[in-house]
């Protein structure tokens, strides 16, 4: 099952770039650059494979927090259509307006 149900399998995987991959990637590389600087190593030259490690967990992390994001949104859609359609008299359809309608009319100023 892992974290999120077996419904959410039919809806479109997200993005490998996505905002949370990119952020969790950018917080796993910077977690490596700071243990670095803690233990008075060069930040940028020592422990590479961490740094590899730390944004490949982090981005791996964004990817799945994207799919649980999507699946919670469309669940909520679903819920919100659903009552909707049970309760058409709480949601009238309003008329259409034409863009004349909507507008004031214009009298220029000389």
């Amino acid at each position: 099952m892992g974290l999120v149900p077996d419904e959410a399998k039919a809806l479109p995987p997200p993005a490998i770039v996505n905002r949370n991959s990119v952020w969790l990637g950018f917080v796993g590389w910077s977690t490596a650059m700071l243990h670095n600087a803690f233990c008075h190593r060069p930040p940028l030259k020592s422990g590479v494979h961490r740094q590899v490690l730390f944004s490949t967990i982090g981005w791996f992390l964004g990817y799945h927090i994207s799919k649980y994001e999507n699946y919670i949104y469309s669940k909520l859609d679903r819920d919100m259509y659903q009552y909707i359609s049970l309760h058409p008299d709480a949601f009238p359809r309003s008329e259409k307006k034409t863009l004349a309608e909507v507008t004031e009319p214009f009298h220029p100023i000389r």
